[in-house]
């Protein structure tokens, strides 16, 4: 797993992002990027359908179920570069089910925002790297899907989004 290179393009993005959407001076925006990790990973659940005991309805493709974990991974790797992590001890954790797992995830999401430590932030990757492991997905799925969405997410900045 080269975490290095996702924060490299994921540095290059939030400048890009900066450059569309200057900060006021002083701003942080390490909330709005936890709500939106938290924002995606109920998009990533809805996909999987793992809650939804009422429906039969499948879950999504495994190729939309891959985007929607990109998007996550892509603010999870922002909240480590705006709190200046440098390195990760990473052990997947994985419960017995996925929806023990988003709500783990929820939970240490959550403690993102109100205490934010290097210590927590491995946890979260952890979980998350967890979950990846849940869905069936190998590293080189994840690392080509985020190359893909980092692309959009590009190409949606220079379109004024």
């Amino acid at each position: 797993m080269n975490l290095g290179k996702l924060f490299m393009l994921q540095s290059e993005l939030d400048a890009h992002i900066e450059a569309e959407h200057p900060r006021k001076e002083g701003e942080s925006r390490h909330k709005e990027k936890v709500l939106a990790l938290l924002v995606e990973l109920g998009e990533l659940a809805n996909e999987t359908r793992c809650f939804k005991y009422w429906s039969n309805k499948p879950a999504s493709e495994k190729a939309v179920i891959l985007e929607e974990f990109s998007d996550g991974l892509h603010f999870l790797l922002s909240i480590g570069l705006e709190n200046n992590i440098e390195e990760l001890k990473i052990k997947p954790i994985k419960k017995e089910t996925l929806t023990e797992q988003f709500i783990g995830l929820y939970n240490v999401f959550t403690i993102l925002h109100i205490h934010f430590s290097p210590e927590v932030y491995s946890e979260a990757w952890s979980a998350y790297i967890g979950l990846a492991d849940m869905l069936g997905f190998t590293w080189k799925e994840i690392e080509q899907a985020y190359l893909a969405k980092n692309q959009k997410n590009h190409d949606r900045q220079d379109g004024g989004y």
